[in-house]
């Protein structure tokens, strides 16, 4: 009868829900009833009962009564009466009585929950309703299985509430926690620890599952327990004979690893590492040359690291003052014995097992690199490791280089890692380093043409990784006659001329390059093989190699090796602007095959081509040719491209065409990074190559298809020539803004704002008239686009309508900061006052702080253009009616946040604009503060003449921190 009570009572449909393949209308239902039973008083006590007195057969039905159970003491537990925290109690032990007398266990993620549960009640409880959970729960479940695996699953979730260092506690939580683990080291540890050894030498051999899952509560809890009570000859005899044991041996070790990585005294480290390393080589685990199970390898490897690591440790603490000489010279030789296993797992060809090394190698060399000198057996050591590294950074057969996949990846994770450990070993020897450097060097390059491509490529990448490892002082400087640097000046030369870089692998190929570039200053020292190095970028072994991949690298290392060294190639410069045509070659979408270069990799083609032709030893009128025909096809393919986009009606077409346009662009404004201050565009005799260009491209402004993307590039290359050709640009300014500024949104206007500010900066009054021209055009558009309504919720259109604020603001800045008020004197009253009107706005009611501060920028400039005796007529009204109160109101609203360090600017922008209305006005400004304004704001007496004689002290970080405590006491 009591099982139909509360079946009655459960909502049935609405468990049919909780069934994975059950109808959605069903599955709604039961998130419903789940969030009906949470919420309500005693929905969960009816959970509760059917759990109790195992209702339901349905793993998915039970699961769901423990979550709710689980809610009930996670937030309402103190909330609950006496009586309902006793049924909860009563409630889990009945459960877990089911549990010992079902023949099968329940499903695992039923059993997970269970435990959570439980750890949820024994965190609740413990220290004061139920201090006897774990007396009560081992008595109950004694050696039975079932039983067993609940416990231990238990300890886990405990370990995860009370101690796991992952999950982030409030301080009442930390608090509760130490409590509860103090009182379990006082009253119940010993039972449990005795629980976990009876549990491991019961089921070691007949349930293999419990007796890892309790290898790995002892893992988690050894950590904050006394690790004497694990530490003895019985516990780690047993967990030795485990060791032993194939279904056994991986958790075994993990455990052992926890154990190892305890906190403690260094002495006792010392000799807790060394009593589990004489257990474990007489047991013959030393002997992993013979063990062919890498994943217990790699679990065991990971315990001799962090063995290693922690003698490394207690030595430090010794060395420090922890310790006599003695025992740290203990410690030392007790590391030292480990090195002859660290090389033979470090050695090992599993990279995993081999990886898991790294820790205590680095380690190791970093203590050797503190001693004063190293013996020879450590010398020894020094050269085994490296040798080990060398051999270990070796590509292997079956790296693809084609298709690099997740093992390619890790590879080169692994890589970095002992790149990581080359460098050390160059810190605590860098003559052996380079010695072991070039014997594998000139054993690889003697016979590169029949040796395997990753001894080539170990060879060539040694050499590329000496450059970060050696010390800088040797590095790649290739002056004075230090051994470092001779010996990689004659490495250099070696790889240069022996033909290496004809070797067919991209891998070689691409190692060749990269060196070549690292190692740029050899060709200072030795400019004799520049024209061999050259060759090898234009052919078939760099912009011309089968594989992509190599050829876009080369482009980038291209570029650089030509900015570095262009002094060298005067003798060169046409040919190879020759070799090359063919690469910089426009690619129009209908050509139909792949270009050999992407339109990125070009771009660096085309400006090393502009580097050459710019620094060339030749005349202006010469240059000029060279720059021309440089030039001259893009501009040829430009207008005919530019036509056919206008026609074309199919959207992916007219993408493609733009694309090309584009390029076409960003290519012509490539070549003009070449011109530095001392190499102008004029001096080049470059100038009419760019106005025609400009001539060229400008029309695509005004092109309504795919007009974004135009417009970009455009205005990109206009930044550009506005740096090389300066005044020469300005007859194309009010073209190209007329076109700008024609239907235009947000985002064209942002963009276009930086542009007129550039040109206002560099060009100032020779711009007046024509920003006078564009001045209230382009406010009117700014303002329009402002205007505009957008969805409520489009974040995108909100943020670009703030950029686009921002950018108004500072270009208002730029005209002011530029000494040309005339641009906005001569706009007509109305029209002053409306945009003056809008930067009050910017600094009183908008809340961006970065936009606030720029508009109290600009008023403080206005004041001091427009607010003395002599300047515009009816501005000290307004500077009284409008521009003092707004920084007021501004930093008073609730969104002005002081404790924000961008607001903190703004209030000191504000703070400076007082500060020149002062130095304008005087006492007149003095007076109305006091007598009129400060008193409207309610502020005393005694506080108005405080501010009054901060404002006029000359101090203005005074002002700064007075304003800032002025505001902060206002608003309490």
């Amino acid at each position: 009868m009591a099982c139909q009570s509360v079946s009655a009572v459960m909502d049935e449909q609405a468990l049919l829900g909780l069934n994975p393949n059950a109808d959605v209308r069903y599955r709604e239902r039961a998130m419903v009833y789940f969030e009906q039973l949470k919420e309500s008083q005693d929905g969960w006590e009816v959970c509760a009962e059917a759990l109790a007195k195992g209702v339901y057969s349905d793993d998915h039905v039970k699961f769901f009564c423990l979550q709710v159970l689980e809610h009930q003491i996670k937030y309402r537990h103190n909330a609950l009466t006496a009586v309902q925290q006793q049924l909860i109690r009563e409630t889990l032990m009945k459960w877990l009585q089911c549990q010992l007398m079902n023949p099968e266990p329940e499903k695992t993620f039923v059993r997970n929950k269970a435990a959570q549960v439980f750890a949820l009640t024994f965190v609740m409880e413990y220290l004061t309703l139920w201090p006897k959970f774990f007396f009560d729960l081992l008595t109950l479940v004694g050696l039975n299985p079932h039983g067993v695996d609940i416990y231990l699953r238990t300890l886990m979730a405990i370990d995860a509430e009370v101690v796991d260092r992952n999950i982030l506690h409030t301080q009442e939580e930390v608090r509760r926690n130490t409590l509860i683990k103090d009182r379990m080291r006082d009253e119940c540890v010993p039972s449990l620890v005795e629980s976990w050894f009876q549990i491991l030498h019961t089921f070691q051999f007949s349930q293999p599952e419990l007796t890892c899952q309790c290898l790995e509560v002892i893992g988690a809890f050894v950590s904050w327990i006394d690790l004497r009570l694990i530490a003895n000859d019985r516990f780690v005899h047993l967990l030795l004979s485990q060791m032993s044991v194939e279904d056994l041996r991986e958790e075994a070790c993990d455990c052992l690893f926890e154990i190892v990585n305890k906190g403690m005294d260094p002495v006792d480290k010392t000799k807790l590492v060394e009593s589990l390393c004489s257990v474990l080589q007489s047991a013959g685990f030393f002997n992993v040359d013979q063990e062919e199970d890498v994943d217990f390898l790699a679990k065991f490897s990971r315990l001799v690291n962090g063995m290693g690591q922690s003698l490394v440790v207690s030595w430090t603490r010794l060395v420090k003052g922890g310790g006599t000489m003695e025992q740290a010279d203990h410690t030392l030789r007790a590391m030292e014995a480990k090195v002859p296993l660290l090389l033979r797992l470090l050695l090992h060809e599993d990279d995993d097992i081999s990886a898991n090394m790294v820790g205590f190698c680095y380690d190791y060399l970093h203590v050797l690199k503190q001693l004063p000198q190293l013996s020879e057996q450590q010398k020894s050591n020094v050269e085994a490791i490296m040798l080990a590294v060398i051999k270990k950074l070796t590509y292997d057969d079956e790296y693809n280089f084609d298709n690099e996949g997740e093992d390619e990846a890790m590879f080169v994770e692994y890589r970095k890692q002992l790149k990581m450990l080359l460098d050390r070993l160059a810190q605590v020897s860098p003559e052996l380093l380079l010695e072991a450097v070039r014997r594998v060097f000139n054993n690889a390059m003697q016979n590169w043409q029949s040796a395997p491509f990753m001894e080539v490529e170990l060879a060539v990448r040694l050499l590329y990784m000496l450059g970060e490892a050696l010390p800088a002082s040797h590095g790649a400087h290739f002056s004075g006659d230090s051994v470092k640097s001779s010996a990689l000046q004659d490495m250099m030369r070696t790889m240069v001329s022996c033909g290496v870089s004809s070797y067919q692998h991209s891998s070689v190929s691409l190692e060749f390059f990269e060196t070549v570039v690292r190692y740029d200053k050899f060709f200072i020292v030795e400019p004799q093989h520049v024209p061999l190095v050259l060759m090898a970028f234009l052919d078939h072994r760099g912009l011309r190699h089968n594989s992509p991949k190599v050829r876009s690298r080369v482009a980038y290392l291209f570029s650089r090796f030509i900015k570095t060294l262009h002094k060298h190639m005067n003798a060169f410069v046409e040919d190879i602007l020759t070799r090359i045509q063919d690469l910089l070659e426009l690619a129009p979408p209908e050509n139909g095959f792949p270009a050999l270069l992407t339109s990125d990799d070009q771009l660096f083609v085309f400006e090393a081509a502009g580097v050459l032709i710019v620094n060339a030893d030749s005349p202006s009128e010469r240059k000029q040719v060279l720059m021309r025909s440089l030039l001259r096809p893009l501009m040829d393919a430009f207008t005919p491209l530019l036509n056919k986009l206008l026609q074309e009606t199919h959207e992916q077409r007219q993408l493609e065409i733009a694309d090309c346009l584009s390029h076409a662009v960003g290519f012509t404004s490539r070549t003009s990074k070449a011109f530095s201050n001392k190499q102008t565009v004029k001096q080049c005799g470059c100038t009419e190559v760019y106005r025609e260009c400009l001539q060229t491209f400008l029309p695509a402004l005004s092109c309504p298809v795919q007009r974004g993307a135009l417009r970009s590039a455009v205005r990109s290359f206009l930044h550009r020539m506005i740096i090389c050709l300066e005044e020469e640009v300005l007859p194309f300014v009010p073209a190209a803004s007329e076109h700008m500024l024609k239907d235009c949104e947000a985002k064209d206007l942002q963009e276009f704002i930086p542009l007129i500010s550039q040109i206002t900066a560099k060009f100032k009054r020779q711009v007046s008239p024509f920003l006078q021209q564009v001045f209230m055009p382009l406010v009117v558009a700014i303002f329009e686009v402002l205007a505009c309504p957008a969805e409520e919720n489009d974040q995108t259109a909100a943020l670009e309508k703030q950029m686009l604020r921002r950018s108004y603001f500072s270009f208002i800045q730029v005209i002011t900061g530029s000494g040309m008020n005339e641009v906005m004197a001569n706009q007509g009253a109305e029209n002053v006052e409306r945009v003056v009107f809008t930067i009050i706005q910017g600094a009183a009611d908008i809340p961006d702080p970065v936009a606030q501060k720029t508009c109290f920028m600009v008023l403080s400039r206005l004041v001091e253009l427009w607010g003395g005796k002599d300047g515009l007529q009816g501005f000290p009204e307004f500077i009284y009616k409008h521009i003092v109160p707004a920084c007021f109101i501004s930093p008073m609203k609730d969104s002005f946040d002081l404790s924000d360090a961008q607001t903190v600017l703004t209030l000191a922008e504000c703070s400076l604009t007082l500060k020149m209305i002062h130095l304008k006005r005087g006492e007149e400004f003095i007076q109305f503060l006091q007598q009129d304004y400060l008193p409207s704001l309610q502020v005393s007496p005694e506080i108005s003449q405080e501010l009054c004689q901060v404002l006029q002290q000359p101090d203005v970080k005074v002002l700064k921190t007075y304003m800032k405590v002025f505001f902060q006491r206002a608003k309490l």
